[in-house]
């Protein structure tokens, strides 16, 4: 087997996770990693056990690197796409895909150009029971859905001297706890309902108006409390907090809410799907089972199987019932689908990934509720 060889760019939190998740992958090779220093690169390709360190642009012209994972923050996300996609390589780039939607729909259209093949990190409809839920939902197991609740809660914002990079706009954009957890939360909804989210009410609150920024590398002060003249207020203009109400394109309706400042939750995925049949419960904290409810019947409790799944969603795992499958995972799932595509050398017409183009969709969502919070007012998609 000829193995692919890959360039990293970025090594944050998720940077670290896809290159573990690929090399859990037969085919994959990660040959290069880029930071933002030659020196930061070596040390990081060093503690990662990567052969090459790089800028970008050394990582651009190295012809035997065939794919790009973009790991940066987002404000990167578009230019450093657009460059790897006219090196001529294959992208797999965090989500937001870009700041905006004008940046989203020019990497779309580029990559439709270029042919190659193009994934954004939607995990999280990675989950096997995720996928359980779409294809149940596809054979009518649910029935027409009725309403949908979800939610994203987090508490690594909870107190005001919680900082990083994603609080600031001109690194992030103008959403923060949407655009970052509130994208997993659509996208996984969309994806197992099969509906379009047409109109949307926003509420959003900014729960530390002001937050302390210290002055120096958090790492520094490891272990160590740290005194009021190491931190810097700084004013917060985007949501710790937000409630959105949904209408569908079959009419119904729905509501979401999502948090970075929920005390005791780590990284909370929950949705509530309700059916003319049944109804599907999920959350992401207890991945390997869901609730089926049913008004005329015992309830049922499904664990992941892959002897009791359906065989769209037994593609997505790879260990026996009772073998707990979680958040590492769902990376190797979602690339091992992409790399599929790669090896056979192009973007294929029916991806079973998401694609620059669900990142568009994402995006999209995301600015109509941005507008509907400046409104206070219903906008429609």
């Amino acid at each position: 087997m000829q193995k692919i060889n890959i360039g990293v760019v970025g090594t944050g939190f998720i940077g670290p996770a896809h290159i573990e998740a690929l090399r859990r992958l037969p085919n994959t090779n990660v040959l290069a990693l880029c930071e933002v220093t030659p020196e930061l690169a070596r040390q990081k390709a060093d503690q990662l056990g990567i052969e090459r360190s790089c800028t970008f642009e050394e990582l651009l012209a190295m012809d035997d690197i065939k794919v790009v994972h973009i790991c940066t923050p987002n404000f990167l996300h578009f230019s450093q796409s657009k460059a790897a996609l006219l090196a001529g390589k294959h992208v797999v780039c965090e989500k937001p895909l870009a700041k905006d939607l004008h940046e989203a729909k020019e990497l779309v259209e580029l990559a439709a150009q270029t042919g190659l093949v193009n994934a954004v990190h939607f995990n999280l409809r990675y989950y096997p029971l995720v996928r359980q839920m779409k294809v149940m939902r596809e054979q009518d197991t649910l029935g027409d859905v009725y309403s949908v609740m979800g939610s994203y809660l987090q508490d690594w914002l909870f107190y005001d001297t919680d900082y990083n990079w994603r609080l600031e706009p001109d690194k992030s954009g103008d959403s923060r706890a949407i655009a970052d957890i509130g994208s997993h939360l659509m996208d996984s909804l969309e994806y197992i309902t099969g509906l379009k989210t047409v109109a949307v009410m926003a509420d959003f609150n900014t729960v530390h108006k002001v937050r302390k920024k210290p002055l120096k590398p958090v790492e520094t002060y490891s272990g160590k409390m740290l005194q009021p003249e190491d931190y810097a207020d700084v004013p917060i203009n985007t949501e710790d907090h937000a409630n959105v109400l949904l209408r569908f394109d079959n009419g119904n309706r729905g509501v979401i809410t999502v948090s970075q400042v929920s005390a005791g939750r780590k990284n909370q995925m929950k949705l509530e799907i309700a059916g003319s049949k049944k109804t599907f419960a999920w959350n992401s904290e207890a991945p390997n089972e869901m609730w089926i409810g049913n008004r005329d019947g015992a309830n049922e409790s499904f664990m992941r199987d892959p002897s009791l799944v359906h065989p769209e969603a037994r593609s997505v795992i790879s260990f026996p019932g009772g073998h707990n499958e979680g958040f590492p995972d769902t990376s190797k799932q979602l690339f091992k689908e992409v790399y599929d595509a790669i090896a056979a050398g192009k973007q294929p017409e029916n991806p079973t990934y998401p694609t620059f183009a669900d990142g568009y969709r994402e995006l999209l969502i995301c600015e109509k509720i941005l507008e509907s919070n400046r409104k206070q007012a219903w906008v429609e998609i």
